[in-house]
C-alpha cells in the first residue's frame, strides 16, 4: 500500500511549521553569535592599528555597520516584516560589503602596491565564517545561498580589481618546465593575481556549501521522519490509550503491534446492561450508540484505573482481564474493585442521559492470550474456559436477582485480602461444560 494513502496535510504542515521555527531560532542563534565575533575581531582590527586613527576609524565604523544589520535582522525574525526573501537578502548585504571592502581596500595603507596583493592575504575564510553562519539557519537553500553568493563575490572582487590593475600576471605567464627563478620571477610579482587559483577558491567555497547542504538536508529528513514517528506514535497512545493502559500501549508499539502470546493465570470480568434490547427498540439506533458511548467510556476508565485492560466490546458487552499481559499479583482484589466501582458509578450517573443498570461475573482461572486476527486487522484478547465461566456468572447472575457474581476460583484468591471478601456470600453451585467438579459462586449480600 502505497505511502501517499497515509499522507497527513495536516501531520506535514505542522512539521513545516517546526523546521520554520527551528530556521528561525538558529537564525537567531548564528546572529548573536556573530556579533560576538565581529565585536572581538573589532576591538582586534581597531587596537592594531591605532598608529594610523583613520584606518583604525575605518575598521571601527564598518564593525559597527555589520553589528547594526545583524541586530537589525534579528529584530526582523518572527515579524510580519520577516519574508522567505530577507535572510538570503542579509546573507548577500554581508557578502556584498566584504567583496567591495577587497576590492577597493588597499593592503596596507602606507605603501603604493598593486590592488590584486589584497588576494595573497587569507580574506577568504571570511567568506567561509559567513557559510558557517548560515548553515546555523538549518536551512540548505540558505547554505546554497550563501556558498554561491560568496563565490560570485569574491569572482567579482577579483575581477574587479584585474580590470582595474591591467596586466595581472597568471599561471599561464610562468614558463614551461620552469626553473625555481622563472617561478618566483612571476609568482612573487606584485601584480600576479593567479587566475586559476581564485577560480579554484569560489569551486571550493561552492563544494564546500553544497556538502554542508546535503548534511543537512540529511539530518532534515532523519529528523522529520523522527517527528512524524513520534506524532504517530502519540496519536496511537492516544487513541489506544483510551481503551488500554499507557504501559500496554509502549510495549505494542516496540514490537510493532505485536504482543507475544501466554499462558497465564488471570481474572475476567464481564459485564453486560440489563435490558439492553428493549432499550435499543425504544431510544433508536443513535441515541443507542450515544448511550453506548458514554457508558464505555465511563467503564473503561474505571477499569484502568485499577490495573485492567478492555479486550473487547461486543454489542453491550464489556470484557476486562487482569493480569494479562502486565502482571498484577493482586488482580483478583482489583477486577473485585472494579467491578465494585462500575456497579456505584452505574448507580450514581446517567450515560447520554440514560439510567442504566448492568449484571457483572468474575473468574480466575488459566488463559491464553495474545494478538488475533487476519486481514491486516488485529486485536489483543483472551481464550480459555475461565472466560466462559465469567460470561456464563454473568447471565446466570440474571437468574439469582444479582448484579455481581463471583467464582469460587477468584473468591478463593480473595483469601489474603479480608476485607475485599466481607460483602461476598456463597449463592450456590454451577456445573460447567468441561469440568466434573461444580463451581460455587458468591453474590453480595444474603
Amino acid at each position: 500500500m502505497s505511502q501517499s494513502k497515509y499522507h497527513n496535510p495536516d501531520l506535514a504542515s505542522d512539521l513545516d511549521q517546526t523546521f520554520n521555527q527551528a530556521q528561525s531560532a538558529g537564525l537567531k542563534l548564528a546572529i548573536a553569535g556573530r556579533t560576538i565575533a565581529l565585536l572581538i575581531l573589532g576591538i582586534w582590527l581597531v587596537l592594531s592599528r591605532l598608529a594610523l586613527p583613520g584606518v583604525s576609524l575605518k575598521f571601527g565604523i564598518l564593525v559597527l555597520l555589520l553589528i547594526f544589520l545583524g541586530l537589525l535582522h534579528y529584530r526582523i525574525i518572527g515579524t510580519r516584516w520577516d519574508k522567505f526573501w530577507v535572510k538570503y537578502l542579509f546573507v548577500a548585504i554581508d557578502v556584498a560589503i566584504l567583496s567591495i571592502l577587497i576590492a577597493t581596500q588597499p593592503l596596507y595603507q602606507t605603501a603604493d602596491l598593486p590592488q590584486v596583493m589584497i588576494f595573497r592575504s587569507p580574506l577568504l575564510t571570511y567568506y567561509f565564517i559567513i557559510l558557517a553562519v548560515a548553515a546555523f539557519s538549518f536551512s540548505p537553500r540558505l547554505v546554497l545561498w550563501a556558498g554561491g553568493i560568496g563565490a560570485a563575490g569574491w569572482l567579482s572582487a577579483y575581477a574587479w580589481v584585474v580590470h582595474k590593475d591591467g596586466d595581472v600576471l597568471d599561471w599561464g605567464h610562468v614558463p614551461r618546465n620552469p626553473t625555481a627563478e622563472d617561478a618566483i620571477k612571476v609568482i612573487l610579482d606584485p601584480m600576479f593575481g593567479g587566475t586559476g587559483s581564485r577560480i579554484q577558491e569560489a569551486i571550493i567555497l561552492v563544494v564546500v556549501a553544497v556538502l554542508i547542504a546535503i548534511v543537512m538536508k540529511r539530518a532534515q529528513n532523519t529528523l522529520r521522519d523522527k517527528l512524524m514517528a513520534e506524532r504517530d506514535r502519540q496519536s496511537i497512545t492516544g487513541i489506544f490509550g483510551r481503551f488500554v493502559p499507557e504501559p500496554i500501549v509502549e510495549a505494542m508499539i516496540n514490537d510493532q503491534g505485536l504482543l507475544a502470546p501466554l499462558e497465564r493465570e488471570a481474572t475476567i470480568l464481564f459485564a453486560d446492561v440489563v435490558g439492553f434490547t428493549s432499550l435499543t427498540e425504544r431510544l433508536g439506533p443513535t441515541k443507542t450508540v450515544d448511550v453506548l458511548n458514554s457508558y464505555f467510556d465511563e467503564m473503561t476508565n474505571v477499569i484502568m484505573e485499577n490495573g485492567g485492560i478492555v479486550a473487547t466490546f461486543h454489542g453491550d458487552a464489556i470484557l476486562a482481564i487482569f493480569n494479562v499481559p502486565l502482571e498484577d499479583n493482586k488482580h483478583a482484589e482489583h477486577a473485585l474493585k472494579a467491578a465494585q466501582a462500575m456497579l456505584l458509578r452505574v448507580d450514581e450517573d446517567y450515560f447520554a442521559g440514560e439510567k442504566l443498570s448492568i449484571r457483572i461475573g468474575i473468574n480466575t482461572g488459566s488463559v491464553v492470550a495474545g494478538n488475533v486476527g487476519g486481514g491486516g486487522r488485529q486485536s489483543y484478547t483472551v481464550y480459555g474456559d475461565a472466560v466462559n465461566l465469567a460470561a456464563r456468572l454473568e447471565a446466570l447472575a440474571k437468574e439469582k436477582g444479582q448484579s455481581l457474581l463471583v467464582s469460587g476460583h477468584t473468591y478463593t484468591k480473595l483469601a489474603p485480602s479480608k476485607s475485599a471478601m466481607q460483602n461476598l456470600c456463597l449463592h450456590g453451585e454451577t456445573t460447567v461444560r468441561g469440568q466434573t467438579q461444580p463451581v460455587e459462586f458468591y453474590g453480595i449480600g444474603e
